[in-house]
């Protein structure tokens, strides 16, 4: 999910077919790989879900739709602090990913500013993400009633699951990494009841875009649409805005398109599904407010 070298190749043969934006790609690792190629080419690239700081950290045509690592670290513990100030806290995350790892480390970081205890930090990798019960043992020796996981939905369902086999019932706690969990096939969506995350997204929200953009996702694809989908929807029309306002057309070259976006993307403002009057620095970071859900009854509602 994460190859830089499958993406870069599968970037190439875009860049062969005439390529001339680029709305990618989901994931951090991938999209640090192949932002170093766009830069190098000087072409314009949108990502609507790669969140770490590496992704646009000096390269000026890389801007991002998806929350910062640091953003989503430090919400979670504002959040946490000003909510459940006397929880113990345990950490899992993927010291081999650098969305998890930047994330753990922001929160960390304000956590310590908060005073907030955390009683056990876990680590897993690629290769590791199967077995948990090392590290659930652990947070539940130390007493943990509240687990952070910065980390992705798949290894989630994994540690839910172990969690409930166990008979360990923490608060769980994620971000925006973990939404789509409810919509895993296979998944037993009742492990899932009282999780709490940070998300830009929430297919149950009431408003007429989201649901208006959740019945035609459902009519197309037979699915509910998760941050993801939503994610990349706004891309597409960040993208296309953009594109307008910076009187770019097809006959441009790469190279001219991306130094006009470059110039346009930080005087812009967007509202979307995954936020409102959202607008970019110069250095790629989107300005949004996150929100904090829980899933109750196989949906989210407003934590």
């Amino acid at each position: 999910m994460a190859d830089g070298e499958t993406s870069v190749n599968a970037y190439n043969t875009l860049v062969d077919w005439g390529m001339q934006c680029l709305v990618g790609t989901v994931t951090t690792g991938a999209c640090i790989a192949v932002s170093a190629e766009t830069y190098k080419d000087r072409i314009f690239a949108l990502t609507p879900s790669a969140s770490s700081v590496d992704v646009i950290d000096g390269k000026d045509n890389m801007f991002q739709v998806c929350f910062t690592d640091p953003n989503q670290g430090t919400g979670s513990a504002t959040y946490m602090a000003a909510n459940m100030p006397e929880a113990k806290i345990a950490i899992i995350y993927r010291n081999d990913d650098a969305y998890s790892q930047g994330i753990r480390d922001t929160f960390v970081a304000e956590a310590s500013e908060e005073e907030l205890n955390i009683v056990y930090e876990g680590t897993f990798t690629a290769d590791t993400a199967t077995d948990f019960s090392v590290q659930l043992n652990a947070a539940q020796a130390a007493e943990a009633d509240l687990i952070f996981l910065p980390i992705y939905y798949q290894p989630a369902s994994v540690i839910l699951k172990q969690a409930n086999d166990m008979g360990y019932k923490p608060t769980f706690f994620g971000v925006d990494g973990m939404d789509g969990i409810l919509g895993m096939p296979g998944f037993d969506t009742t492990l899932a009841e009282g999780v709490m995350l940070l998300t830009p997204f929430s297919a149950d929200a009431e408003d007429d875009l989201t649901k208006s953009f959740v019945e035609k996702y459902q009519a197309a694809y037979g699915e509910v649409p998760n941050q993801f989908a939503a994610d990349a929807y706004d891309a597409v029309y960040i993208l296309y805005n953009a594109l307008e306002k910076a009187g770019c057309n097809p006959d441009m070259s790469a190279e001219e398109i991306c130094e006009k976006l470059i110039e346009v993307m930080p005087t812009m403002s967007y509202t979307g599904l995954t936020g409102t009057d959202m607008t970019w620095a110069a250095t790629g970071e989107v300005s949004k407010m996150p929100t904090a859900v829980v899933i109750k009854d196989g949906v989210y509602v407003t934590a």
